[in-house]
């Protein structure tokens, strides 16, 4: 009568050990992968008003859950680029000391072409277009 008592005993706590990794350890891994959630398209935002950009300037455009670098060169000359780094996704800004788009993370410099200058990104940057409506400024994606 020992023995089917050790193996029940045994069977019950081998079973609650399992209940219990398994109790912690799948909300963590549900954490780790976290469930595809479908974003809604989006082609063209705008990106304020034209007077609120001065030449030599430059400001980050949130385009759907993207960051989207908007640059004002001139008084007519606009250029929009993905502010996604093509090193390590980390965002890119004007510096207007140079006319180029720096990403601080490893010194990557970029041309206002989106063409790398300097740096490790292994990439150009991703171009938008910009157009004019009235007086405001929309980003769209290229077609």
């Amino acid at each position: 009568m020992e023995e089917p008592r050790r193996n029940l005993l045994r069977w019950l706590l081998g079973g609650g050990l399992s209940a219990s990794l398994i109790s912690f350890l799948y909300p963590a891994f549900k954490f780790m992968n976290p469930p595809d959630i479908p974003e809604a398209s989006v082609n063209e935002v705008s990106a304020g008003k034209v007077q609120d950009l001065k030449p030599n300037t430059g400001k980050i455009v949130k385009f759907g859950s993207l960051p989207v670098l908007l640059v004002r060169t001139t008084e007519t000359e606009w250029s929009a680029f993905s502010a996604v780094c093509t090193h390590l996704n980390c965002t890119v800004q004007y510096k207007e000391s140079s006319h180029q788009i720096w990403c601080a993370c490893h010194n990557g410099l970029y041309n206002l072409n989106g063409q790398v200058v300097s740096g490790p990104p292994p990439h150009p940057l991703e171009a938008y277009s910009v157009h004019i409506r009235g007086d405001e400024v929309v980003v769209s994606r290229r077609a």
